[in-house]
């Protein structure tokens, strides 16, 4: 996943002086050996035209124009040096040589304009990231929040697998979703689940009427998108509320269910999953709350799918609860860095689909990472 660092970074571009050099000087000298060790009729030197398209490919304007001047001096100083049989083959070499600097310095030229358009729309990409997913971690009175996302489409840098904590006058709610879909396809529905998500976690005291805020607002989103010609889409969701007891509650709409890692016990699975948000019209069963206990030094793993069905060479699923079991006892953050370096081993970082994951521990007993 970029991030504003990765973009800062990437518009420093070109050769460092020293390698330039190294080039510039390395490389003339190297074929100046190998043409004294050559036959007398072998021009080696005039290989020195094809070095400024290659710095044009790496470098800056500047490193290009320099490497094309020195370039083609030192061809037509090698030329008059050492006169070729025909002359007008010789000025040929030298017009060629003075050709393609220039063609080099204006590729160059576009190469660079290029690259910056694309930083300006990654850029771009990572201000709505940050409007759209806050970084993590995260911190309420009852919680310390940490994961990773990765979306399965690395340049769009927002998909379809989303997540919130709200800090709510009845405690802190938390919701993690993946919207049907992956990548920048499912987008409009995720924003539109975020959006009701932290209006309703913060005003509405009962969970379940968080739940049902949410279940609205993705059959109004529906609607909409049948009516401009787009693909209705379901979303699974697990919401979460935390108090100051040593007790958490959980409404889970068709999600991957959570992790308890607690370092007396291991991995707990927790909750069968229910039925997908925008999908409740179709059975007459009602959504409830389920209570689990969540105390202080446990962490507690909420997942999208794009882990569970993360797949290998051999199409095998990873088999997370089974992996999970290294990890009892272990800090959040290093929870999230087993997953990420697992996932991206076991599927040779080749992801099918968005990936999502927060790790959550009670704020008084969290360990700084």
């Amino acid at each position: 996943m970029h991030t504003p660092d990765d973009l800062e970074e990437s518009r420093a571009g070109g050769l460092g002086n020293g390698v330039l050099l190294l080039w510039l000087v390395g490389l003339p000298v190297v074929i100046m050996v190998l043409t004294l060790l050559s036959p007398a009729e072998a021009r080696l030197a005039l290989l020195l035209i094809f070095l400024p398209p290659y710095i044009s490919g790496r470098g800056t304007v500047r490193q290009t124009a320099a490497t094309a001047v020195w370039a083609g001096l030192l061809v037509v100083i090698s030329v008059i040096a050492d006169p070729l049989s025909n002359p007008v083959t010789g000025a040929t070499v030298c017009l060629l040589s003075l050709a393609l600097g220039a063609w080099s310095v204006v590729s160059c030229r576009r190469r660079i304009a290029g690259e910056e358009r694309i930083l300006r729309l990654r850029s771009a990409a990572a201000t709505l990231q940050r409007q759209i997913l806050r970084p993590l971690p995260l911190r309420t009175d009852q919680l310390v929040v940490d994961g990773m996302y990765e979306p399965a489409e690395e340049d769009s840098m927002v998909g379809g697998d989303v997540y919130e904590v709200i800090a709510s006058p009845y405690g802190s709610r938390v919701l993690i979703a993946d919207v049907q879909g992956k990548g920048l396809r499912a987008i409009g529905m995720a924003l539109t689940v975020l959006g009701a998500f932290r209006e309703a976690a913060y005003w509405q005291p009962d969970l379940l009427d968080v739940v049902d805020a949410l279940e609205s607002a993705v059959v109004r989103q529906n609607a909409f998108a049948k009516e401009i010609g787009e693909r209705e889409r379901f979303v699974t969701a697990l919401v979460l509320g935390f108090d100051d007891g040593p007790r958490a509650c959980a409404v889970n709409c068709g999600h991957v269910p959570p992790y308890i890692l607690d370092q007396r016990t291991g991995t707990v699975l927790r909750h069968e999953a229910g039925v997908p948000l925008g999908l409740g019209a179709l059975v007459p069963e009602s959504r409830t709350v389920e209570w689990f206990d969540f105390p202080a030094g446990a962490t507690l793993l909420l997942c999208t799918d794009g882990i569970t069905e993360a797949r290998d060479s051999s199409g095998a699923f990873y088999p997370l609860a089974d992996r999970l079991g290294a990890c009892h006892g272990t800090s959040p953050s290093e929870v999230v860095s087993f997953l990420r370096t697992e996932l991206r081993r076991y599927t040779r970082e080749r992801f099918r689909d968005d990936i999502a994951v927060l790790t959550l521990r009670r704020a008084h007993a969290a360990v700084p990472a």
